[in-house]
């Protein structure tokens, strides 16, 4: 079988299309094992793999416990509150000594931007980037991407807006170059002040106007005001976002065709989109949560043999 070029999933960027494609295409296994009566399989059985969170998470860091398991893994789970960090110890004294227990596979949240990349120069284990600060999240990415393939075949070609906050969006970032990398068209749309200093630079275009940028697109993955990271002080008031740029179902049904509309969760409700879409008929946001384990068992399988 085909195997990554790659020893570590730290982004997407830079990251050749053959590995996305085989992610992808492995995730259709992986989502068959999903629908049996059974959802275990022996994959890693034997291989240990540490979840190191640094920061809060609900659904990437039980998606990730589930995959491992259902790969028939060891986990042991790492929370950074009760830990020795607390007492002053470094993130790479902490990494090698939970390395010295023998881990093979290390799935990691942190919130510096390239955490992962500094360890996995430092490590032998494997690493697998969860989020890191603004940096990139790429299996939330790459779910979105396996999500937009099974509803329009192919990805590309296809128009995609990634509509918020793309100044504070690890996800807008990995999805960008993910989908890129994968031949489709991709659009940002936001306030000037939630746009990252030449955006444009990456290959992407720039809308102002979230009318037209529905009008441009295929599909749009609406993304999350990040008020823990004072992106609120970007613009004056949430209701004032929500008219300006909010997601709502009259706008949809304006356009007069289907739209398909991701959100990588957790959503604000009545902020960026209205509860009316994000439950309706052009929504794929819960398939995207089923994705994101198959996704991931993909990876985890896919980087758990490569460390053979």
């Amino acid at each position: 079988m085909a195997s990554l070029h790659i020893d570590h999933l730290l982004g997407l960027q830079n990251v050749p299309k053959e590995d996305i494609t085989l992610i992808l295409d492995s995730t259709d296994t992986f989502l068959e094992i999903l629908d049996r009566p059974i959802k275990k399989v022996p994959t890693l059985q034997g291989k240990t793999v540490v979840n190191l969170f640094f920061e809060n998470s609900t659904r990437t860091r039980i998606s990730f416990e589930l995959a491992e398991r259902r790969l028939s893994a060891d986990v042991v789970n790492f929370a950074a509150g009760s830990s020795s960090v607390k007492k002053g110890e470094t993130l790479l004294d902490t990494a090698r000594n939970i390395e010295a227990m023998k881990v093979d596979i290390v799935v990691m949240r942190h919130s510096a931007a390239g955490a992962g990349h500094f360890l996995s120069k430092r490590c032998t284990s494997r690493f697998i980037n969860a989020g890191d600060g603004a940096h990139e999240h790429p299996t939330q990415a790459l779910l979105d991407m396996c999500t937009l393939r099974q509803k329009h075949g192919s990805l590309d070609g296809l128009n995609v807006c990634i509509i918020g906050d793309i100044a504070h969006s690890r996800v807008a970032r990995s999805n960008i170059y993910g989908l890129l990398t994968m031949g489709a068209d991709v659009a940002v749309c936001g306030p000037p002040s939630m746009m990252p200093y030449d955006l444009e630079k990456l290959g992407v275009r720039i809308f102002h106007d979230v009318d037209e940028a529905l009008q441009f697109s295929d599909a749009v993955n609406v993304l999350r005001i990040q008020l823990e990271r004072d992106a609120g002080a970007d613009f004056p008031t949430l209701r004032e976002y929500n008219q300006t740029f909010g997601i709502t179902r009259d706008r949809l049904d304006r356009l007069g065709r289907e739209v398909t509309v991701l959100h990588p969760g957790p959503i604000n409700r009545g902020v960026e989109i209205e509860s009316e879409v994000a439950d309706g008929p052009y929504s794929v946001i819960l398939p995207q949560v089923t994705n994101g384990v198959a996704i991931r068992m993909a990876v985890l399988y896919l980087i758990g043999t490569k460390a053979e």
